[in-house]
């Protein structure tokens, strides 16, 4: 790793860091907040069960909201959390790699004292750290949020610290190949529609899958069947195997990555 590489695109990555961060805390908070008024209401529990049974497994709803950390797992990190790391992965891999690139400013850094392998590497942590950072911060903001605002309400650390480490780990997996995608293409567009074409298509057969029980073979090739927040929230869910295969794809997929970009030809 350069350190001097990696603290300068902290600072460029920085406030992007910062505000996904305070938007996915403050999110959190916020269903966190309105759970009391909705903890106890018979006339959300009826509307529940009059929902097709597909529907709210497909968003996550199935669980009910017997507790806090179902209706957490259910309302936020069915949906919210997805959307807000999908799009960070995807827009963070495409400036590090891709962009300087397109723009000819990888130029710059091939220029100085660095392997192709080292600055690659480097790329690789600030968008880590950025992924590493927002969960953790959204991990704090849960727990601090259900000690603060409901305290009357308990959040099941454990279960919800679980959660978000499957969370990292599948952001691990998906930044992977967005970063493989924006190191072995010129077009910056190109790479961006790559790794967003993926992620959606991985998102759509999740969903479809869910819906349809016809077609439910399709979560088999969709990364985000491995994350089940309202499972892991019952504490239902087997990790181990999941956390196994979403790290080895992480690691693939930035290997991969790093190696092609350091043989390949560059035209800058």
């Amino acid at each position: 790793m350069n350190f001097a590489l990696y603290k300068q695109m902290l600072k460029v990555h920085g406030k992007t860091i910062l505000s996904y961060s305070i938007g996915s805390a403050f999110y959190l908070l916020l269903i966190v907040g309105i759970y009391p008024s909705i903890a106890d209401s018979q006339a959300m529990e009826k509307l529940l069960k009059q929902m097709p049974e597909q529907w709210l497994k497909a968003f996550g709803l199935n669980t009910g909201m017997g507790n806090l950390t179902e209706f957490v797992a259910g309302e936020y990190y069915s949906l919210l959390f997805i959307l807000i790391l999908s799009i960070y992965c995807i827009m963070t891999a495409n400036q590090l790699m891709a962009r300087l690139i397109d723009r000819g400013s990888i130029a710059y850094l091939l220029a100085t004292p660095n392997s192709r392998q080292k600055i690659a590497f480097t790329q690789a942590l600030v968008l880590l750290t950025g992924i590493v950072t927002i969960v953790f911060i959204t991990t704090i903001a849960g727990i601090a949020g259900a000690e603060w605002l409901v305290s009357d309400y308990s959040l099941d650390r454990s279960l919800f610290i679980q959660m978000n480490l499957v969370g990292l780990l599948l952001f691990f997996s998906i930044s992977g190949y967005s970063f493989f995608f924006s190191a072995i293409v010129n077009d910056e567009k190109q790479a961006l529609s790559l790794s967003a074409g993926v992620t959606f298509l991985f998102y759509c057969f999740d969903l479809v899958g869910k819906l349809a029980e016809k077609v439910e073979w399709l979560r088999n090739i969709s990364l985000f069947a491995t994350f089940q927040p309202a499972e892991i929230a019952q504490g239902n869910a087997d990790l181990l195997p999941v956390c196994i295969l979403l790290f080895a794809l992480g690691m693939i997929s930035y290997i991969m990555a790093i190696l092609i970009f350091s043989k390949r030809d560059l035209a800058i």
